[in-house]
């Protein structure tokens, strides 16, 4: 890790000032900056510390949603009884995140921010082609061991998959990043690799996160996040699903439906083909498998991968059969 400045910012416009520096990066929960910066992807000149900066760490709940700040720490916001009761799937999909160390460290803004596991780009001494950290040097993944790799929204510049669980259940609700000046939905925020696989978020230098707003919906109150993976804790998501349901008052025909999928795609993947080709029908089993199966529309596979493809919609169908059960 080589020498840098540490500057800590006393208020936002500070440190906005501070972070629009040529290579300056912020420290919240430090869990992903310090990671990055021990294994040689991130060198910073000057790291700017927000984690004093007042007003930042409140969860606020109402009719109209939920504004969660972005020096939220994760295990806060989960543990919250108004997020728990009106958005579950965004306090189950921050428990079954990382461990319990890193929730009560980790911040909500800086889980968005997170990079991703792609072993080839966390590890530029032995794989120095890679998009992410030197554009046009290659990707080390085609071609190589590719089992936790993404199968939708690659592109022939990046395959690595985004590694996140709460941003799934943010892009099926429609939240939107407060980035101080302007505001972005969270959808737009996470970009796709195509021709500039080192730009993941849709965020300028001197902008930062300063909250996370979610809009109340009948969706989101019965919502769930179902997380499949190698191992039942401290472990990503082979395939994850976000999703929420509202039923026209028979208790059976679906009148709204948000699905996103984890674990699967290059940035948190909403699957607007399945919300649609469910509405309007009744939640029955063989309805629900044969919609899930659009969940992977476009998907292209890189060998090893290959079961991502079967898996998705199947934690799709599961999720959704799920909160049905609880109608």
């Amino acid at each position: 890790m080589r020498d840098f400045s540490y500057l800590r910012a006393n208020s936002i416009d500070a440190a906005r000032q501070a972070a629009a520096l040529p290579g300056a990066m912020l420290l919240a929960g430090g869990t992903t900056l310090i990671d990055l910066a021990k294994c040689g992807v991130t060198e910073p000149d000057t790291v700017v510390d927000i984690t004093h900066l007042k007003g930042l760490d409140t969860v606020t709940v109402d009719d109209q949603g939920a504004m969660i700040g972005a020096l939220a720490r994760m295990s806060s916001v989960a543990d919250d009884a108004d997020i728990k009761s009106r958005f579950p799937a965004v306090s189950e999909a921050l428990w079954q995140a990382a461990s319990a160390q890193l929730r009560n460290m980790a911040t909500i803004g800086g889980n968005l921010m997170q990079r991703t596991r792609c072993p080839y780009f966390r590890d530029p001494a032995n794989f120095p082609a890679c998009n992410k950290r030197s554009p046009g040097s290659g990707c080390s993944a085609i071609g190589g061991v590719t089992r936790g790799h993404a199968v939708l929204g690659t592109s022939e510049a990046c395959i690595a998959t985004y590694p996140g669980d709460l941003a799934t259940a943010l892009v099926a609700f429609d939240a939107i990043v407060h980035l101080g000046d302007r505001q972005i939905a969270t959808d737009d925020f996470f970009l796709l690799p195509d021709a500039t696989p080192d730009r993941e978020h849709a965020i300028a230098p001197g902008e930062m996160i300063t909250a996370i707003g979610i809009p109340a919906s009948a969706a989101a109150r019965r919502s769930t996040y179902l997380k499949v993976r190698d191992r039942q804790s401290y472990e990503f998501a082979a395939a994850g699903a976000a999703v929420g349901v509202e039923f026209e008052a028979d208790g059976r025909t679906i009148k709204d439906l948000r699905v996103a999928l984890g674990g699967v795609a290059t940035k948190p993947w909403r699957a607007r083909a399945v919300e649609e080709a469910l509405k309007g029908k009744l939640l029955e089993p063989d309805t629900v498998r044969r919609a899930s199966l659009l969940a992977i529309e476009g998907a292209v596979d890189h060998g090893a991968n290959q079961y991502k493809i079967e898996l998705a919609p199947r934690v799709v169908a599961r999720a959704i059969l799920k909160v049905g059960e609880t109608a």
